[in-house]
């Protein structure tokens, strides 16, 4: 089925460079705020951490960032040349036509298609994320990942991948098929409701497939949640602990589910590193993210943002340019539905740079309520154990923040939480 919106007036080698310009502005711009990021480091310890970070864990800090940095250089480049290589050689057309003589059908097609481009660029860079496990985060104390865990990740990764990711992707092709331009709307309902079902049950289905998930135990910590709960009016029953110390020694915690399916996770390494009082500062912010209603909210606007996107694919699925460009040899919708990802990037940068200026409000909220409910000095404590023991980066560029950052960086929050500060 086609349209007006199907002829561009663009050739396929215009889109081709205009993909590869997209990519490669893309890239230099992240290196140049990771470069601003590290020239913002402090190498001696400021007078504001100075309380609670001291010379040779800051030092340690720095080294894990600047090692982070160049690391994360190192494997971007990689991607970026890859990434090259296989647009301006015609690698995905090649895959295509390649995969077009074991089968004619679209849906299995376009199934095998992004299943071989998936397990291909998850196996090339496993060298890199072995690494980043095994080297870096093993040199800084962190890693608990065995090789076993490690292996068996990667393929229940692969099943749930599978699963989850080629049913809708099924669900999408046959849409597009059957309703032309229209299946934006349907697809987008199919999406909403799987956002929802998540929302609901990620913590009790999808969690316990990587982890063990045991409720909170009676003691000096459920005793003081239960009068905290008791104190708010909120009924805080589902709290749960999360053998996170399997594969790292890095703390936290978070919120899932709507309503009665709603559950509070605490990350076993947050509870061995805190007292009680800051273990139920940190549950109270996570109960803050849900009487501010930030999770519903982020819901709809999470809902908006998908039925944005694919009222903008309906706009070019069906264009036979845009395959072209990718070195195909016809009309492929799987094709453009991989250069669409690219083409909508600067875009869904912005709407991503939104949902991060929304979240980093949303925590000042949280932290707010915790305060005004709980106890801000216990927040705040909390809050500085766990950037000490994460190894986290106190002076983050602005920049780098304005772009990333989904947490509004320590400092800053220390500063809001303050006692003088209402």
């Amino acid at each position: 089925m086609k349209s007006c919106w199907t002829e561009i007036t663009m050739q396929p080698q215009e889109i081709l460079y205009l993909i590869i310009g997209i990519i490669s502005i893309s890239f230099l711009f992240d290196q140049v705020l990771d470069y601003l990021n590290l020239k913002a480091m402090r190498t001696k310890v400021p007078d504001e951490v100075a309380l609670f970070y001291d010379t040779e864990k800051y030092a340690r800090a720095q080294a894990y960032h600047r090692e982070l940095t160049r690391f994360g250089f190192l494997t971007s480049s990689f991607s970026f040349v890859l990434s090259m290589a296989m647009l301006l050689l015609g690698g995905f057309g090649w895959i295509d036509g390649l995969l077009r003589t074991v089968t004619d059908n679209t849906v299995v097609l376009a199934l095998l298609f992004f299943a071989v481009i998936g397990v291909a660029s998850d196996w090339l860079t496993l060298p890199f994320q072995w690494y980043s496990t095994f080297v870096i985060e093993e040199k800084y104390g962190f890693n608990k990942t065995t090789l076993k865990t490690f292996i068996t990740d990667k393929l229940k990764g692969y099943v749930l991948g599978a699963l989850i990711g080629g049913s809708l992707l099924s669900a999408l092709l046959y849409l597009i098929e059957t309703l032309g331009e229209q299946f934006w709307i349907w697809f987008a309902v199919i999406a909403a409701l799987f956002m929802l079902f998540m929302n609901m049950f990620y913590a009790s289905l999808i969690v316990p497939l990587f982890n063990k998930l045991t409720p909170l135990p009676e003691g000096e910590l459920r005793s003081a949640i239960e009068a905290f709960s008791k104190k708010i009016n909120f009924p805080i029953t589902n709290v749960f602990v999360i053998d996170g110390s399997k594969r790292s020694k890095k703390a936290n915690a978070f919120f899932s589910g709507i309503g009665r399916k709603k559950k509070i996770v605490l990350y076993d390494t947050l509870i061995a590193n805190h007292t009680t009082d800051e273990l139920v500062a940190v549950l109270a912010h996570e109960v803050g993210h849900y009487k501010k209603r930030h999770i519903i909210w982020s819901y709809v606007f999470s809902v908006v943002q998908v039925g944005f996107t694919l009222f903008i694919l309906s706009l070019l699925v069906f264009n036979e340019h845009v395959s072209l460009a990718l070195g195909g040899s016809q009309l492929a919708v799987h094709l453009n539905l991989l250069a669409f990802t690219i083409l909508f990037s600067p875009i869904s940068g912005i709407t991503g740079l939104l949902m991060n200026m929304y979240s980093r409000k949303n925590e000042y909220e949280a932290d707010a309520f915790a305060k005004e409910t709980f106890n801000g000095e216990a927040l705040a404590s909390a809050l500085k154990k766990l950037s000490v023991d994460n190894l986290s980066n106190l002076y983050p560029h602005p920049a780098y923040v304005f772009f990333h950052y989904s947490h509004p960086p320590l400092l800053k929050r220390l500063a809001k939480i303050a006692p003088n500060n209402a």
